[in-house]
């Protein structure tokens, strides 16, 4: 049981800093955060602008085997707030798959925690709700929030030097062997990722990420430690809300650049939506999630609220569709996500075709890159980001990672799909080269 108490902050901007500043103090935090001010187009289906999680009084973690399974049972027993992640290696329990590329990070499949301390920020209003067996802390607790200095700054250290761990050639002759799978009818398209790393490297993980997050200014922005593995996340796409009886997932597929003339921009938007590349490449991905969504819904539930919607974010414009379905009261939260994962978007159609296909190309195990970073509530209502423009980070191994990818359909320039990962690369490297 919780104990709940609301607060009105004036000042709620510094008061979030501060709050995320106090946070580092425990061995596992979730913070995620909307940025509505730059956001406020993406605002329909949103509860809130920030929520923090931290100190786990239960938790689970564990690789993939049973993973989904697992996860109901934990969440079922917990009937409460729970946080955590989805790897994108949970593939492997949906489906007779395996993952045998280099992992530098060592992030366990699947971790979620309860948390014992819980905040829940809309507006100017703060939602506090504590387990009962650390309520007596909370007025101490925002005595030390609303009296938090500024926290001492390491540094982002300038000597980083990011690796590529596929070079431009072999980019290309690994995105000419997808297009030959996709001439053959092997599967239709396929996201394709790339690493790019650093090794025997420090960084300071809050600082990194709120450096992120000012350039970014993403809807599903995140910073998750778990003990000594960080991910500082910038995303932009939704995979999976539900709300009572209602499911939502909102797909991106389709990039264009930003320009810093309103002119340019505005044309650079405008090519984006009448992209027949692009827009074929979206329409797919929503066939893709509407089948998905259809094994748990209603029959006739699942409709596209809105297709290939064009939105601006503060490095890119994206394409974005919105699909919908209804499911039962009783269907459990967890089948849902099993039977949609892992998302459309970082896979591919045919999915599972896809995704061997993206096994045998890419070098690196994706791990919780192209996973999902979210919460259960109690009722078991839930809403989980996808893990893209994240940079990944093990304190222990020192090892820093951030991956980009791109869907490789029939239409696709190998040259240009380069080029449009640099530019969902370009805020990582920008924060990690200084």
């Amino acid at each position: 049981m919780r104990t709940t108490q609301v607060y009105t902050f004036e000042r709620i901007r510094k008061f979030k800093k501060q709050l995320l500043d106090w946070a580092q103090q425990f061995e596992e935090v979730v913070w995620l955060e909307s940025n509505p001010e730059n956001n406020k187009e993406h605002q329909k289906h949103y509860n809130y602008d920030a929520v923090l999680a931290v100190d786990a009084f239960t938790s689970i973690k564990t690789d993939f085997t049973d993973g989904f399974e697992k996860l109901k049972e934990y969440q079922s027993y917990s009937k409460d707030w729970i946080f955590g992640y989805l790897s994108y290696d949970l593939k492997n329990d949906v489906e007779n798959l395996i993952s045998q590329n280099f992992d530098g990070l060592g992030f366990p499949d699947l971790y979620f925690f309860q948390p014992k301390k819980l905040f829940l920020i809309k507006g100017t209003q703060v939602e506090i709700q504590y387990l009962n067996v650390v309520s007596d802390e909370i007025e101490d607790d925002l005595f030390d929030i609303k009296n938090k200095s500024e926290a001492a700054r390491g540094t982002v250290f300038s000597d980083i030097k990011i690796k590529l761990r596929t070079h431009k050639d072999e980019y290309f002759d690994k995105v000419t062997t997808m297009l030959e799978h996709i001439h053959r009818g092997d599967i239709y398209e396929a996201n394709f990722c790339q690493e790019f790393y650093a090794e025997n490297t420090q960084i300071n993980p809050l600082e990194t990420y709120q450096k992120l997050n000012n350039i970014s200014k993403s809807p599903f922005a995140t910073f998750l430690k778990l003990e000594e593995k960080f991910v500082l996340s910038a995303s932009p796409e939704r995979y999976l809300k539900k709300n009572d009886t209602t499911v939502i997932s909102q797909p991106i597929k389709g990039t264009a650049k930003r320009a810093l003339n309103p002119l340019e921009d505005a044309v650079l938007k405008t090519n984006l939506a009448q992209d027949s590349k692009e827009r074929s490449e979206n329409v797919m991905i929503v066939d893709l999630v509407r089948n998905d969504l259809s094994k748990t819904a209603i029959k006739g539930s699942v409709k596209v609220e809105e297709l290939c919607g064009i939105y601006s974010f503060n490095q890119v414009h994206h394409m974005i569709s919105t699909v919908v379905s209804s499911v039962n009261e009783q269907t459990n939260s967890v089948d849902i996500l099993k039977s949609t994962f892992p998302m459309g978007s970082m896979t591919g159609a045919p999915k599972i075709s896809a995704m061997k296909i993206i096994e045998q190309l890419e070098k690196t195990k994706r791990g919780i890159y192209s996973g999902a970073i979210g919460y259960f509530t109690p009722k078991g209502d839930f809403d989980f980001n996808v893990v893209i423009r994240s940079i990944l980070y093990n304190a222990t191994t020192r090892y820093v990672s951030y991956s980009v990818g791109g869907a490789i359909t029939a239409k696709s320039d190998p040259l240009k799909e380069y080029e449009e990962c640099l530019v969902k690369a370009k805020a990582m490297r920008e924060v990690l080269e200084n």
